[in-house]
């Protein structure tokens, strides 16, 4: 997208602290390409603003008041024709973001990120890129807790076995945090191919990105079977 074009993103930010909401809608509006719609003080009111003014890019934060950014993010996730949420979290291998990524979530920011990069992050999600390195999505699903791991295993499984023996192979590569480029080397097989695959992938699992394969992949225990 360029300065140009007539379409803007529309963004709304959801932080209890005012100065913070100030400080990352001021830093928006310095973008040509992006409008800031709405702000909300806590998740409940994020809701309501989403609804009012459907933006495209939700900056979440984790911590607030009345309904919290991961219970607002399932919320707004679970919505037909939802926006693209990106949160916002003081602490980079915060386990709750873990809950937000498999909602849905496009990715994660420590919110002293340089505003070049939040805008960047921004644009990016709404082209369907997630805003998370190969080396952060190794760390969060590093990070993984315990509890309940048997019983997501399981279910990983199942849903795995959606997939056909290649479809397999690709995303067992997304979960170690492989690029396109690297699964194809991996696989043999071309870009364009692997982008096939990780499309048919997301669509066979219903899933929103390349994040939630990761995750999917690490809870049934492929990982540890390629070791």
């Amino acid at each position: 997208m360029t300065a140009s074009d007539s379409w803007t993103i529309g963004v709304l930010v959801a932080d209890d602290d005012p100065l913070v909401r100030a400080g990352l809608a001021m830093m928006l509006r310095g973008a040509p390409d992006v409008r800031v719609v709405a702000e909300a003080g806590d998740g409940a009111q994020a809701l309501l603003m989403a609804d009012r003014h459907t933006p495209d890019v939700v900056l979440m934060d984790i911590r607030m008041p009345v309904m919290d950014g991961l219970a607002a993010t399932e919320a707004l996730r679970a919505r037909g024709r939802p926006p693209e949420v990106i949160v916002l979290t003081t602490f980079d291998a915060d386990e709750h973001v873990l809950r937000a990524l498999r909602a849905g979530a496009a990715g994660f920011l420590l919110k002293d990120t340089p505003p070049d990069e939040i805008v960047a992050a921004v644009r990016q999600v709404v082209q369907g890129h997630p805003v998370l390195s190969p080396a952060v999505t190794r760390r969060l699903i590093s990070r993984v807790a315990d509890a309940g791991q048997d019983r997501r295993r399981l279910w990983a499984r199942e849903r795995l076995a959606l997939l056909n023996d290649r479809e397999r192979e690709v995303a067992a590569a997304l979960g170690e945090g492989r690029s396109n480029a690297e699964v194809g080397a991996l696989l043999h097989l071309s870009v364009p191919t692997v982008k096939t695959h990780v499309s048919s992938v997301l669509t066979k699992l219903d899933l929103n990105n390349r994040v939630q394969i990761a995750l999917l992949v690490h809870d049934a225990g492929l990982l540890d079977e390629r070791r």
